[in-house]
């Protein structure tokens, strides 16, 4: 049973940035393509970003591409999630999970979620 770690969240102002980290415990995420998820309050988890397991391919859902990027270093079994110009619909709690595919139609594939990590963004 992989263990996802995910932290880095916190309060921000409209237009300011956060940056978000994933980690596992129990296995290597290097060689394996990754996303963030979010869900709100009321509301259905949403993918949001992937990368996959090179860092040559991304995918954003359209309400962050230019504004959030993805990313990951190899050695230190974790990928990030830089969010710049925030805006109050980005508050929400983040997840990181393995993808299947690097589309907008990626799924998670590790059945257990971490806790996330809570962002809210005030305006």
């Amino acid at each position: 049973q992989v263990q996802l770690v995910e932290s880095g969240g916190g309060a921000a102002q409209a237009g300011e940035s956060l940056r978000l980290s994933c980690t596992t415990s129990g296995r290597a995420i290097d060689w394996l393509s990754m996303g963030w998820f979010r869900q709100a309050p009321g509301k259905e988890r949403e993918f949001v970003a992937g990368i996959d397991y090179s860092g040559s391919s991304t995918v954003y859902v359209d309400s962050v591409k230019g504004r959030f990027t993805i990313s990951r270093e190899y050695g230190k079994n974790t990928v990030f999630l830089q969010m710049n110009k925030l805006k109050p619909e980005d508050s929400a709690v983040y997840y990181c999970n393995a993808i299947d595919r690097v589309t907008h139609l990626a799924a998670p594939t590790f059945d257990s979620w971490g806790q996330g990590t809570q962002v809210t963004v005030s305006s």
